[in-house]
């Protein structure tokens, strides 16, 4: 679809066409004008924008008739290239155009690897994988697929007769061999059965003509325009999502909401937390740049950050930080329990869950056990390799706690299950419009790693802009198995990665820039679970008691002595040496031991008195950590999360399950930015402060560029120069040609002749330097246009005289401001003996 975009209106629809069979992921507009959409199953087709221009400039009643035609007015790449079904292109999604106007390429890109196409001749130049590696391989084309792709275009030329490929026949059964092992492989890793760290998530093209790609595993890499690989910089772990090229910088954004700012030779210069999801998408205007967020946020950066004008606005908008400095209070009621495959009852749920106070705003609950066996861990492993989860029971336990906490107006906002364990989250309605970016995490730590009767479920959430976790774990059974609980938490800790927000509540955040900055420059990370505000462990930790028997353990707990059992806790005992749960601590509980009991049995009296005389423990536990770095910390911007906590308790009444279930409830005090009024007061102070004004002005700046020939004429296919001149010795200019419409006040098409040739026709002029341009005629003879007739021949053979006008912009490297300078250019064959004419010279400053 397509929408008019004068400025000062509302957009309009102005024409739409049916393109494609299936989503369409990517679009370019190339250097001749011509529109080139990817789709599914490596289809990509390209519109040609004569069509679309014609279009665009009839009469509206006339829209339907006209759509009807552009859905015919392309050429299928896919089949054009392909040969008796077999196909160089891989069949995996087109997820990314970028055209190459430098160099009149346009690049597509599947998920490991790249295709160069000729933009002018629609020719595939190469195919090459994430490695810079020429791809030989051919991908097969369904029948299907085949029919429906080289279907006939009303405004291309009839496809001519393609000759026999000179491959043989086993070479092509060999290749179609190849091919198909190679489709299921790239299936497998489109559908997410592998995850492949290479997979290519963002393409741009910087000033000075390298491409840059960047990887899910993080990683950024520089190829030239003929498609090898020069470099790879590895700045960040996280996967990156786009990335965008104005002046002299490259911006790439990262899952994480991670920004980073490089050089044109990929040097890191900065980078800082911009968001708290993904960085979907970026786009410049005037002298900031704007970032999309996975949550609909919008903020923009100055395109001189970080720099002076960052420097001022922070210590001032610190100074004034009592004017925008909010707090909110609440209660968290966190929940946990072990119920070895049972289903609870109605009285013990209400016993365990029942709300003490109002105040109680978000209820967490994390269980343990809720499936078991051999065949289930076997089916839930393998339902997480392709991202499902869920079970009979796990459903039955979120609608019966759903049920319990209905009467109170709380809303389920967030769940995660694997295998055994289930993690969930309610929260008062009232509050909903407050919680967002719900992702969610698992961790096995069965056998091998890999089964998930033993790990971690985790659900991270913002609560006023605040990141809280909360991770529900299973550990290591066995009174012995103490090193193997340690390395549990361990694997927990270090390896657990949130998903993209994709799900649950999200909300929408529109800020200045003003961003938390990014910690260290070498790309090292610290574990997700430690980036955050606040965070909470709950669940069957497994931790038993140290150097007692059975009798002696019962007769202290019939008595109600803890004391001694405590100290001799195994999990206080190694949190005491500093062996595992590092930096969290745990309230005062007086509850009895919560392990083992016999089900359906009340009070101590029901504690095992099987043949095995297990030991009572308190195996099920509650433990966190908040924003304070010392307990003397009171909650403010820079300490966000303080919590207390004001009960912690088992559930005795509870007897369905040989655990009794455990609560805790937190006392939450949460400091926040009031964003409506903090960006009142960034407006006020960036129009208001002198010496950002003053700066401000500087970056519209840009150097005095002189060209020394602004009227071309070509002879033949003699190539002609001229020369752009930076005036300035301190600044530095941006360059780029473009085509300039033939007719503005009917279509906003913007191109070159296809029979010029521009290079380069984007660059950098280093202050004091001079860049030359060279302009020459393309040979196009025996390629034909969109109206199927010859290109520019006359009745007796002669080349006709040709005319354009195109346009230099120039740029500074820190505004969109430009100046348009007119190049008025005209070839002559040298049979020609047509007139030449003047031309009227000018300049324009947008």
């Amino acid at each position: 679809m397509g929408w008019s975009s004068d400025p000062g209106l509302e957009p309009v629809e102005c024409i739409a066409w049916d393109a494609h069979r299936g989503p369409v992921f990517a679009l370019t507009t190339s250097l001749y004008g011509d529109l080139w959409s990817g789709s599914e199953g490596g289809v990509i087709k390209v519109w040609y924008g004569e069509g679309i221009e014609k279009s665009l400039a009839l009469q509206r009643e006339e829209k339907r008739k006209t759509s009807s035609l552009v859905e015919r007015s392309f050429i299928d790449l896919r089949a054009m290239v392909s040969d008796g079904g077999a196909s160089p292109l891989p069949a995996v999604d087109v997820k990314l155009l970028l055209s190459d106007n430098s160099r009149s390429k346009v690049w597509s890109a599947g998920y490991l690897s790249l295709a160069l196409w000729d933009s002018c001749t629609k020719e595939l130049l190469k195919v090459i994988n994430v490695d810079g590696q020429v791809d030989t391989r051919y991908d097969i084309l369904s029948s299907q697929d085949y029919g429906y792709e080289a279907k006939q275009n009303l405004f291309s030329s009839p496809r001519r007769e393609k000759a026999r490929s000179p491959v043989g026949f086993f070479q092509r059964s060999r290749n179609a061999l190849i091919g198909a092992a190679d489709a299921v492989r790239r299936v497998a890793a489109k559908a997410g059965f592998g995850d492949d760290s290479q997979r290519i998530e963002a393409l741009a093209m910087s000033i000075d003509g390298m491409i840059w790609t960047g990887s899910a595993n993080g990683c950024l890499a520089q190829w030239d325009g003929s498609g090898n690989r020069l470099q790879e910089f590895q700045h960040h772990s996280c996967s990156v999502q786009s990335i965008f090229s104005f002046g002299i910088r490259i911006w790439v954004g990262y899952m994480d909401g991670t920004i980073q700012l490089l050089n044109l030779e990929g040097n890191l210069l900065g980078g800082w937390i911009a968001h708290s999801s993904p960085v979907l998408s970026m786009s410049v205007g005037g002298s900031y740049i704007f970032t999309l967020a996975g949550h609909g946020g919008i903020r923009g950066w100055n395109l001189s950050s970080p720099g002076p004008i960052d420097n001022i606005m922070r210590s001032t908008l610190i100074e004034a930080e009592a004017l925008y400095k909010k707090f909110e209070y609440m209660k968290v009621l966190v929940g946990s329990w072990n119920v070895g495959q049972e289903k609870a009852s109605y009285e013990s749920l209400r016993a365990w869950l029942k709300l003490l106070t109002p105040e109680v705003g978000l209820v967490v609950v994390g269980l343990q056990e809720v499936d078991m066996g051999a065949g289930f861990l076997a089916m839930s492993a393998a339902k997480e390799t392709v991202g499902l989860e869920g079970s009979p029971n796990g459903d039955w336990w979120l609608d019966a706690i759903g049920q319990q906490l209905k009467g109170y107006s709380f809303e389920r906002v967030g769940s995660r299950q694997m295998a055994g364990l289930l993690v969930c989250i309610w929260v008062k309605t009232h509050l909903k419009q407050f919680i967002g970016d719900i992702d969610s995490a698992a961790v096995a730590c069965g056998l091998g790693r890999a089964i998930g009767n033993k790990g971690a479920v985790g659900l991270r959430m913002r609560i006023r802009d605040r990141s809280i976790c909360f991770v529900n774990c299973h550990f290591a059974a066995h009174m012995e198995a103490v090193s193997r609980r340690n390395e549990d938490f361990d694997h927990v800790f270090r390896t657990m990665t949130f998903a993209a927000s994709s799900s649950g509540i999200m909300t929408t955040s529109v800020t200045g820039s003003t961003g938390q900055l990014f910690r260290g420059t070498n790309g090292s990370r610290m574990p997700e679970l430690s980036d955050t505000d606040m965070i909470v462990f709950l669940g069957d930790l497994n931790y038993r008691i140290y150097d007692i028997s059975y009798d002696d353990a019962m007769s202290l707990v019939s008595q109600r002595c803890f004391d001694w059992l405590k100290y001799n806790d195994q999990l206080r005992v190694e949190m005491r040496s500093g062996r595992v749960f590092q930096g969290l601590r745990e309230g005062d509980f007086k509850f009895p031991p919560t392990y083992k009991f016999e089900k359906h049995t009340a009070d101590l009296a029901g504690y095992d008195a099987s043949e095995k005389r297990r030991i009572p423990a308190w195996c099920d536990r509650i433990l966190y950590r908040d924003s304070r770095v010392s307990s003397g910390n009171e909650c403010s911007l820079d300490c966000p999360v303080v919590s207390s906590i004001s009960l912690y308790d088992s559930c005795m009444e509870a007897t369905d399950s040989d655990h009794k279930p455990i609560k805790c409830v937190f006392n939450l005090d949460i400091a926040y930015a009031d964003k409506q009024i903090m960006r009142q007061k960034y407006g006020e102070l960036i129009s208001s402060n002198n010496k950002v004004v003053h700066l401000l002005q500087g970056l519209e700046a840009f150097p005095e560029v002189n060209i020394n020939n602004t009227d071309i004429i070509l002879q033949d296919r003699n190539p002609s120069a001229m020369k752009f001149q930076n005036r300035s010795m301190k600044a530095t200019a941006c360059f780029e040609i473009i085509g300039q419409a033939p007719n503005l006040s009917s279509t906003h098409f913007s191109a070159f002749p296809t029979w010029l040739k521009v290079s380069p026709s984007i660059g950098v002029i280093s202050p004091g330097q001079t860049v030359e341009v060279t302009l020459q005629h393309r040979d196009l003879r025996g390629q034909q246009n969109y109206n199927d007739s010859p290109l520019d021949i006359l009745p007796g053979g002669a080349t006709q005289q040709k005319a354009a006008t195109l346009l230099a912009k120039i740029t500074g490297v820190y505004s969109t401001v430009a100046k348009y300078y007119e190049i008025h250019v005209q070839h002559q064959n040298s049979r020609s003996t047509l007139p030449s004419r003047g031309f009227n010279f000018g300049d324009r400053l947008f």
